[in-house]
């Protein structure tokens, strides 16, 4: 079980000559020369100051080239290979390493003697697979592949073609629509866990009720009541429902609210004599209690707050009150009715009034929230990520109030899912946890790769790029006016681009669409950019993922891995029908 690496060939000659530090020749060799250590472990052999298990050889090729080969055992090889294809820095998750260490095994051992001719096994990059020798390996790596020592995967009891790929775009793809031949055991497959249990090690739950919410347009004011509930307002939050919402406010709720705002505020608590159940007097009201002035009549003047009020009932807000009204419907924490009237005469609704409180205060940064991006959760527990490298716990109130967004709405939920990547605002309360949530669904979705920062991904080619870099794929066809995807495979990769040109059409198929575009992958779809005269002067691809796409999705690995999946049901979910056989 030895592999023979070669590094790159480098000066032309015939013949080996050694020398010293100098002109004179040490020796000369026509025959390979072997450099070896005694100790391996201490004073292990070094080329280009990097060191290396095993011996180096180092022999003249036929056509005059210098050929250096790391000859070393298959378990040693591994050990060089794991850190350069998963990063334990990144990837950190030992069954995603595991994975990778006999996917790397597989790998060597099918493909061993594939450069036989030339006098070496395997090149030590993505050609065949990334070694960098002993100084790129780590504890986390070498640990994996101990506990793999001798497994390989086999399909039919044979060694399978191991094919990799960093970055999938969630979803993986037949092996005859980017390379020559079907392989039985390298199939589409999704890059995710299966069933309504995949998201279950993520879930964050709550004992909390559900508000009554019939109504679309108090989806906002569900918020607003649990927002101020969390900070200190005295709310029935277990009679919430949108005919409580939509119910006219009273005056002891009015006192207590404009109170507690006032609290909240650090202003003087009032004695609210008058009737603040209608929106002018609220108004006035509420800008007391948060401010602790009339500041609007500072800083509207008489035409500032007629052009403000130019609603049909405007004229009907008492002169005291119309600056106020003016400010907090220019800010947008007042609003009118769809008829663009405020209906000074009726009384507010609690809606309108919680409403108005809510988007004052938190407009302020009274009712603070803070923001981040979320781990996947664990436990129960929210992981937000941290830019000073430790990611912080935070542990979630059993009956906190739950809200993920759907569209352009918030919606309260028993339960939700955090797989990371979720932008969150949260509120900790008095004992330290979570009581208020809220979560933004990622960018990167719920994949098992979504932890690449190659999932989403856009690049844009002028007609003269696409023109450079098809022309040598495509001969024959005149200048390249457009392009069309004329196939596409079973996870919706091109597989088969159409290029129209003014002489003609011709097709780039399979993997080479990738490399001929110099696109990090080919499951993309694009847009045109449009120029003089109307025509195509360029393309803006939209893709997902990073490589060819076939087998074991790597960042997927780790996903799956952080999902409870062990190396076994890693493999088992990205080569179709494969059996792990010890060696020895």
């Amino acid at each position: 079980n030895t592999i023979r690496m070669t590094s790159r060939p480098s000066v032309p000659t015939r013949e080996l000559i050694a020398f010293a530090r100098g002109s004179v020749p040490l020796f000369r060799s026509s025959a390979p020369l072997i450099f070896a250590s005694n100790d391996e472990v201490n004073s292990p052999i070094r080329f280009n100051d990097k060191p290396y298990r095993g011996r180096i050889e180092v022999f003249a090729t036929p056509r005059g080239a210098i050929t250096v080969v790391n000859v070393i055992g298959l378990e040693d090889y591994v050990r060089g290979v794991i850190p350069n294809e998963l990063s334990a820095g990144g990837f950190p998750a030992l069954e995603a390493h595991k994975a990778q260490a006999i996917a790397a095994r597989t790998y060597a051992l099918k493909n061993r003697g594939q450069f036989a001719s030339e006098g070496f096994d395997l090149l030590p990059t993505t050609r065949s697979q990334v070694y960098r020798g002993l100084s790129s390996e780590n504890s986390l790596s070498s640990r994996a592949v101990d506990e793999t020592r001798g497994v390989i995967a086999t399909y039919q009891g044979e060694p399978i073609n191991a094919l990799y790929t960093s970055t999938c775009g969630g979803r993986t793809e037949d092996a005859e629509n980017i390379f020559p031949n079907a392989v039985p055991y390298l199939r589409g497959r999704e890059c995710a866990a299966e069933g309504k249990t995949a998201f279950a090690p993520f879930m964050i739950k709550s004992s909390r009720e559900l508000f009554e919410i019939k109504e679309e347009k108090d989806l906002a004011f569900a918020r607003d009541v649990a927002l101020l509930a969390v900070n200190g307002f005295a709310l029935p939050v277990d009679k919430v429902s949108s005919s409580w919402l939509s119910a006219h406010i009273s005056e002891t709720e009015a006192r207590e609210w404009l109170n507690a705002s006032a609290l909240l505020a650090r202003k003087v608590s009032y004695q609210w004599l008058d009737d603040a159940t209608k929106a002018p007097a609220f108004s006035t009201a509420l800008v007391l209690a948060v401010f602790g002035d009339n500041r609007a009549d500072t800083l509207l003047n008489n035409a500032d707050v007629d052009y403000l009020l130019s609603f049909h009932d405007g004229e009907q807000v008492p002169k005291a009150d119309r600056a106020n009204v003016a400010m907090l419907l220019r800010d947008g924490h007042l609003s009118l009715f769809p008829d663009a009237t405020l209906r000074p005469k009726e009384t507010m609704s609690r809606a309108s009034a919680l409403h108005a409180i809510a988007h004052l205060l938190e407009a302020r940064g009274i009712l603070s929230l803070q923001k981040g991006t979320a781990r996947p959760a664990t436990g129960g527990v929210m992981i937000l990520r941290s830019n000073k490298g430790k990611d912080q716990p935070l542990v979630v109130s059993h009956d906190a109030f739950l809200f993920r967004e759907f569209g352009e709405n918030l919606y309260q939920m028993k339960s939700l899912a955090l797989v990371g990547g979720e932008a969150v605002a949260f509120h900790v309360g008095a004992k330290g946890e979570v009581d208020y949530l809220e979560v933004r669904p990622g960018p990167n979705g719920a994949s098992a790769e979504r932890f690449s920062p190659f999932t989403n991904w856009t690049a844009e080619l002028s007609l003269g790029e696409v023109q450079a870099r098809l022309g040598r794929s495509v001969r024959g066809i005149g200048a390249i006016t457009d392009l069309r995807v004329a196939g596409r495979g079973s996870s919706r990769r091109v597989i088969d681009l159409e290029v129209i040109g003014t002489q003609g059409t011709g097709h780039v198929r399979g993997g080479r669409i990738r490399s001929a575009l110099g696109l990090r992958e080919q499951l993309f779809v694009f847009d045109r950019i449009y120029g003089a005269g109307n025509r195509v002067s360029g393309f803006v691809f939209t893709g997902r993922g990073w490589g060819h796409g076939v087998g074991m999705c790597q960042v997927g690995a780790y996903g799956l891995a952080r999902q409870g999946f062990n190396s076994e049901q890693i493999l088992k979910a990205y080569y179709t029908g494969i059996e792990l056989t010890k060696m020895y």
